[in-house]
């Protein structure tokens, strides 16, 4: 069981001494991946683009969500994870969309058989995009493919640069990194080509977006980003 949230879904345990370093990796996903590959061919066959949204806490999600809602014509749809509170999901609420709150509890991610479960309560209608803000977590959901289309994750400004070289699962998972808060960069210390050259580090390939999800700064190009094809 991990020491740090409690999670018992992956044993990962790295022993080190001066002479060499032996790494113990037990695979117990094997469920989960059975079952995301369920909601992944559901929703294929739903015509249900499905973006699994991830970064830290108050890095700008459901701000995000909200603009992104009132901004597009595709029908969306929401599915909130949270350890506690109907905080958000409230505030999608107030957008039109439909939105189910997931509380997790002590839980520090959301699994594929939490996602199943929401599916058969909100049933996105066919040719939405169907928006799953995870846990506010940088660890953990790395870790657990939901049956999404794509990965988002989500990094403020405010966070600091040195998040990639750090917890390079999430970064090396990701499809698109939008980098947000851009109108704060005046006023902190954060170096927007180191975190490119160390994102760089650790995912060649995926795309970066810088964005304000409160001043609109590249939200025109979130916005086109969500119209291209589906990515996997």
């Amino acid at each position: 069981m991990c020491d740090t949230c409690g999670c018992s879904d992956e044993t990962n345990v790295r022993i080190t001494d001066h002479a060499h370093t032996v790494v113990l990796e037990q695979d117990i996903l094997a469920k989960n991946d059975e079952l995301a590959s369920h909601n992944r061919a559901h929703l294929s066959a739903s015509d249900v683009f499905a973006i699994n949204l991830m970064s830290s806490p108050g890095a700008g999600k459901t701000t995000l969500l909200e603009r992104t809602i009132r901004a597009t014509d595709t029908p969306c749809a929401v599915i909130e994870g949270d350890q506690e509170t109907l905080l958000d999901a409230e505030r999608i609420k107030a957008t039109g969309a439909p939105v189910v709150q997931i509380n997790t509890g002590a839980g520090c991610h959301l699994d594929a058989s939490m996602l199943h479960r929401a599916l058969h309560s909100l049933s996105p209608v066919p040719g939405s995009t169907l928006f799953i803000e995870n846990v506010g977590n940088l660890v953990c959901p790395a870790l657990f493919d939901l049956g999404e289309a794509a990965r988002v994750v989500i990094l403020s400004v405010t966070e600091g640069p040195g998040k990639p070289l750090k917890y390079p699962h999430m970064f090396a998972a990701t499809d698109l990194v939008l980098l947000n808060k851009v109108d704060l960069l005046p006023y902190v210390d954060f170096d927007v080509s180191e975190f490119e050259r160390d994102f760089r580090r650790v995912n060649p390939s995926a795309a970066m977006l810088q964005v304000s999800a409160t001043r609109g700064d590249g939200l025109t190009e979130w916005y086109d980003w969500l119209r291209q094809p589906v990515r996997s």
